[in-house]
């Protein structure tokens, strides 16, 4: 056995947001690659968790060893040096690494930054179980929906004017100061303006989440009513289906408010990626994506959700920034540290904890060949479509759909296809030169 490469086990959660049995990816990586895994076809299987968070974590497949104990007992190799210095651990990686698999809403939510997620955690450690911050990233899988930051405030404010519902509970003075004094358009971020936009952004998104729970149902009957009816008030034509089908799910919520008429209803195709800072609202509707977050598991909810809804941290701490979908998107880059047959793209968004690679083999015959450079700091890898190998020296071990892998530090990896199918994501981490 390669202490260099080897495989893992990864446990996965059984949300209800989940997709059932085994039309779930998660369910089907989970029971391909640990025999033990009976797949129960009237239960949600939601996320397969992989890496080194406490709550699920996971196992060297010959040993039984968790990746976490193994870290620990050789930080400088699995980790090395520079990586235990800047985030202040010896046997947990800095990021999680997840497959989800949706059926239904998750809730809306955004994720405190590392000063807000320490106080959170002192006052709060039921609610808010760690320290850290929780930037994240998801990369579609199959056809994704979601919800990614707040819309352009143009469009808010066209929904203002024409969704009576939307203003009775906003109130007519907010709504007056928002639309007329919001700057449309191109403005600086950070500028006067910018400033004075999200607090208005702000005020308009307080008012509805602080709305009684009676005010939210009335005016929720009403929404609905309008979208079933007159589909042609709305300002985009697939908000009128959202609603209804988002209804269904959480009936008379305060997201059919704040998710649909104030977030980006943002749809990805196979490979296209979105990257969350901490501090943006988002929620995912429907899918099968990869996704990348900083190991934290702090959550403050805003709707779409039984759980606990913490109302006032979460009207102060978002950023409110504003924009376009396609601004939230992340482009993929070509991965330098690699070469050969195939073709590995990069999702590398602007913070230190995680980038992903995506490796393919279309076009490609049995035996092609794509050589990783070995990296300054740990990955793990999924397989999760087609077959094929990951080689390290001696030690060759096969990749089927839902098989993990870990890869230490400064260690060239082989990804050997057996068809042009053969699929893989690695998350990892690098120090600085």
């Amino acid at each position: 056995m390669s202490d260099k490469l080897f495989r893992l086990d990864s446990g996965f959660q059984q949300y209800d947001w989940g997709k059932l049995g085994s039309n779930s990816a998660v369910a089907q990586f989970a029971a391909h690659s640990n025999k033990d895994v009976s797949i129960k076809e009237n239960e949600p299987y939601a996320e397969l968790w992989m890496g080194t968070h406490h709550k699920v974590p996971s196992y060297n497949k010959e040993t039984r060893e968790s990746l976490s104990d193994i870290i620990k007992s050789n930080p400088k190799t699995f980790l090395n040096e520079e990586i235990i210095k800047k985030f202040e651990s010896t046997n947990t990686l800095p990021f999680l690494f997840k497959v989800l698999s949706i059926e239904k809403v998750l809730s809306i939510q955004a994720h405190p930054d590392k000063s807000l997620a320490k106080i959170l955690h002192v006052n709060d450690p039921k609610n808010y179980p760690d320290d850290n911050h929780k930037p994240e990233m998801a990369v579609a899988v199959t056809d994704f929906e979601g919800f990614c930051g707040f819309k352009p405030l143009s469009e808010i404010a066209d929904e203002l004017e024409k969704i009576q519902e939307f203003r009775d509970i906003v109130g007519e003075e907010v709504t007056k100061e928002f639309v007329e004094n919001i700057k449309a358009g191109s403005v600086n971020p950070g500028s006067e303006e910018d400033k004075s936009n999200r607090a208005l952004l702000q005020k308009v998104f307080t008012k509805v989440m602080t709305a009684s729970d009676e005010l939210i149902a009335e005016k929720a009957d009403l929404l609905v009513k309008r979208a079933e009816e007159s589909p042609e008030s709305f300002n985009k034509s697939d908000l009128p289906a959202l609603i209804q089908f988002l209804n269904k799910q959480f009936p008379k919520d305060v997201g059919l408010f704040c998710g649909c008429l104030m977030l980006n209803h943002c749809k990805l195709k196979a490979g296209e990626a979105i990257f969350l800072q901490a501090k943006d609202p988002h929620a995912y509707i429907s899918g099968d994506i990869i996704e990348c977050m900083a190991a934290s598991d702090n959550v403050v909810r805003a709707g779409f959700t039984p759980k606990f809804k913490d109302v006032k941290n979460l009207c102060e701490m978002l950023t409110y920034q504003y924009g376009s979908v396609e601004s939230q998107k992340m482009p993929p880059v070509d991965f330098k540290k690699s070469s050969g047959e195939g073709k590995c793209i990069e999702y590398n968004p602007p913070i230190d904890e995680f980038s992903v690679v995506e490796t393919t083999f279309k076009g490609c015959s049995s035996g092609s060949v794509r050589k990783h450079d070995g990296l300054r700091g740990p990955s793990i890898v999924i397989s999760t479509k087609g077959n094929g190998y990951l080689k390290y020296g001696d030690v060759k071990l096969k990749a089927e759909p839902g098989f993990v892998f870990f890869i230490a530090p400064e260690t060239p990896v082989e990804f050997i296809s057996e068809d042009e199918d053969f699929t893989s994501y690695r998350a990892y981490v690098e120090s600085a030169f």
